[in-house]
């Protein structure tokens, strides 16, 4: 019996180096991040790279409608219009609240998962790739069902032949989860980053987890370019803030240890006699 692992590449052959060559199959990974930090982009290439192994392709959009997705694959050199149209992948559109077949009229886990189901009926059996961007667009009015709802995607479509990859948006402000779920369960956990360097905004990438794999552990600066997509630029540069604390933080440090060494009035210790 062979322990070779199975992978499915994730349409950035750069990206694919850092996780020993994609995705173990049947895989559910989190895509994580603040927005503009490059997750649709990434979802765009995983399916598109899909289509072009002939795998069953459902993306689920609650974030834009599916013209937007569409189009924006469409800006990076990625054609969705003709697989759409020879029912070749189907993009389930959870935002407009459209009429079609494959619309979502609420945000439901169960409609969620009955549709992605009819989806994989429709398009054929077989090796599947499913995206959903995002998954915290199910859980926004309550986060205290993150996890359980996550569990039960896991668990409902593991059966299913899934590789899933499910966008978990985190605030700008806080850098935090709408609700701490779909990494507990994650096989593998992606996070996408920015920063302004120099007044300059800069996209990072590092996988955080990955089970069954020797994955890179370097931050990996990114860029999303038209008629290509995202491109790994290289490792992150190290910068001394990325290890020294703030500034501010030392000086306070510094003070407390000045305080802490003084030696009190009237506390002087005695001279050896």
């Amino acid at each position: 019996m062979s322990g070779e692992v199975e992978r499915l590449s994730t349409g950035v052959p750069d990206f694919d180096r850092l996780i020993a060559g994609g995705i173990p199959r049947g895989f559910l990974v989190a895509g994580t991040g603040e927005p503009g930090t490059g997750k649709t982009i990434f979802c765009i290439h995983f399916i598109a790279q899909g289509v072009k192994e002939s795998d069953v392709c459902i993306y689920v959009t609650t974030e834009e409608s599916r013209e937007s997705i569409v189009r924006q694959a469409a800006q990076f050199g990625i054609d969705f219009k003709t697989p759409l149209e020879k029912r070749k992948m189907v993009i389930i559109d959870a935002l407009m609240g459209l009429e079609d077949r494959w619309s979502l009229k609420s945000l439901e886990i169960e409609e969620l998962l009955d549709k992605v189901i009819e989806a994989k009926k429709t398009l054929g059996y077989g090796r599947a790739r499913l995206v959903i961007d995002s998954l915290s667009a199910f859980w926004l009015d309550r986060p205290a069902m993150a996890r359980r709802y996550s569990y039960f995607v896991k668990k409902v479509l593991s059966k299913w032949d899934f590789t899933i990859l499910a966008v978990s948006q985190y605030a700008i402000t806080t850098s935090d989860a709408f609700g701490f779920g779909v990494e507990h369960i994650a096989d593998g956990i992606i996070r996408f980053r920015r920063f302004v360097r120099n007044g300059i905004l800069r996209r990072y990438v590092i996988v955080e987890k990955m089970r069954q794999t020797p994955h890179s552990l370097t931050m990996h600066e990114i860029t999303a370019l038209d008629g290509k997509g995202l491109v790994i630029l290289g490792p992150a540069r190290e910068r001394r803030e990325d290890h020294v604390l703030p500034a501010r933080v030392m000086s306070k440090l510094v003070k407390a240890k000045e305080e802490k060494e003084k030696i009190l009035p009237g506390r002087e210790l005695p001279e050896n006699e």
